[in-house]
Order: C-alpha cells, then structure tokens, then sequence
C-alpha cells in the first residue's frame, strides 16, 4: 500500500490517487510488487535531524530513502523535504510540481534497485525518472 503523509509541515499534495497509479506502475515495471512504500513529506529541520541521526550527515537534502524491500516487495520509506524540493525547483528552473514528482519517483526508483552514485548510474537514473515523468503525465492529463 502507498500513503502519504505530512510531517511538521501543511502541504496538500494533489493527485494522491493518480501518484498512486503511477509509483505501482512503476515498481511493476521493473518486476516488482508494491508492499508497504511511506511517502512523508517535511520540512527542512526535520530532514536535517533524520540526515544526522541515520546517516550522520549534517546537511540539508531533498530525499532520504530507507529501504526494506524483501526480494521482489517493494518496501520503504522516503523523507521528502519540501522546503528543499522549492529550492531545487527554483535552481533548475522547474515548475515545483515537477521536480517533487521527479523526487518521489527517484525515491521509488532506489527501492527498485537503481542506484545514483556513479556518472553511468547517474544517466540510468536520469533516463528511468524522464521516462517515469512522461507516464505521469498521460495519467495526469487523461
């Protein structure tokens, strides 16, 4: 099951049911099955703390992903900051809606097993969110 949630922040996230449609698309797309993935949407100070607590990294970020994926059941949990989710928006010169959609979906992309840490994982990454991001918006347009 997929949910979402707010932590220390009032957003409203739209197209829950959609988004919803879209991450099971996905997971199903690269052989999976969605089991329990928690999408918890916060704030800068609250990203930091989880950062520095889990990780032992003291910086700001736009997604942490904790994977408990057991074989092919997807299973997981992703910190979204969107007080940095704005920024970046603002720094690539993307609408905010985008670049949200595109870092739910990089978080759901790691819990398939795809990977961001070398320059040719980076392009698959790429590649996977772009081609993610147009499905989205069929569903969001239809």
């Amino acid at each position: 099951m997929i949910r979402f949630y707010n932590k220390d922040i009032k957003f409203v996230l739209t197209d829950k049911l959609i988004l919803k449609k879209w991450i099971k698309e996905v997971v199903v797309s690269y052989n999976c099955r969605v089991g329990d993935i928690n999408v918890i949407l916060c704030d800068d100070p609250s990203i930091l703390e989880i950062n520095r607590q889990f990780l032992g990294h003291d910086y700001y970020t736009d997604i942490i992903t904790f994977d408990y994926t057991e074989e092919e059941t997807i299973n997981g949990e992703l910190y979204i900051s969107i007080d940095t989710v704005k920024e970046n928006a603002v720094e690539y010169g993307q609408d905010f809606p985008d670049e949200l959609h595109r870092v739910i979906i990089h978080g759901v992309l790691h819990l398939c097993g795809l990977d961001d840490h070398c320059p040719e994982d980076v392009e698959q990454m790429r590649q996977a969110e772009d081609s993610a991001l147009a499905r989205l918006h069929v569903l969001l347009n239809n």
